[in-house]
C-alpha cells in the first residue's frame, strides 16, 4: 500500500474536519486477489471501499463477506451499480457515470463516478454524498487513456457542491496536485498488497 497516499488522506481529513472517507479502494478481481485481507488492513479512521469486482463468479458471496469485514471494522462500503446487492449487504450504492438509479434505496452513502460536467450535474440530481472525478492522472488501469490533469480536474471539482475526490493515478503527491477541491483518493492499484 501507498504509505504516502494514506498519509495524505489523513492529511485531507484532518483539514477538511469531515466524517467521509477520505481514500477510497476501488476493488478489482485482477488486482486484489486477496480483497478479504486487502480490507482488514486498510486504514479504518480514513478508508472506504468501492466494491466493483464485475463479472466475478461469486460477487455477491464475496460482497456480503467483505460488509461483514465492514461493518467490524467500521468502514464505510459501497457497492457499484447492484442496488439489490447494496441493499442485502446494508451497504451503500455508488453510481456509475452519474446516472440516476432505478430505486430509492441509497443506504447510509451515495457516491458517484464523474467524467465530465455533465455527469457531474446528474451525479448531485441523483443524491450523491461524493464524487469521484476521473481519470485526474494517467493510470495503469487505462494505459493510453488521457487524463484530466491537475487544471481540468480542479475546473470540474470548483463547480461541485457536494465533495469531490480524486481517482486515476493517484498517489500522495497526485493527490496533493489537485489542490483544495480535492477531498480524497480513490485508488486501485496504490492500495494492493504487496
Amino acid at each position: 500500500m501507498d504509505q504516502q497516499l494514506i498519509s495524505q488522506a489523513r492529511a485531507v481529513k484532518r483539514r477538511r474536519r469531515t466524517t467521509l472517507p477520505t481514500l477510497f479502494l476501488f476493488t478489482d478481481a485482477a488486482h486484489h486477489p486477496d480483497l478479504a485481507g486487502l480490507v482488514a488492513r486498510l486504514p479504518r479512521d480514513i478508508a472506504g471501499i468501492v466494491f466493483r469486482h464485475d463479472g466475478f463468479p461469486a460477487r455477491n458471496r464475496l460482497a456480503r463477506r467483505i460488509a461483514r469485514i465492514c461493518r467490524a471494522r467500521r468502514l464505510a462500503l459501497v457497492i457499484a451499480g447492484d442496488w439489490r446487492l447494496a441493499a442485502a449487504c446494508r451497504a451503500g450504492l455508488h453510481l456509475r457515470g452519474g446516472a440516476r438509479p432505478r430505486t430509492a434505496y441509497r443506504g447510509d452513502l451515495t457516491t458517484a463516478s464523474v467524467h465530465d460536467r455533465a455527469q457531474l450535474i446528474a451525479a448531485r440530481r441523483a443524491g450523491a454524498d461524493i464524487v469521484f472525478i476521473s481519470p485526474a492522472h494517467p493510470t495503469s488501469s487505462h494505459p493510453g487513456e488521457p487524463a484530466l490533469g491537475p487544471v481540468r480536474w480542479a475546473a470540474l471539482a470548483r463547480h461541485s457542491p457536494i465533495p469531490t475526490i480524486g481517482l486515476g493515478g493517484m498517489t500522495g503527491h497526485n493527490l496533493r496536485s489537485l489542490g483544495r477541491h480535492c477531498a480524497g483518493a480513490g485508488a486501485i492499484g496504490a492500495l494492493t498488497l504487496p
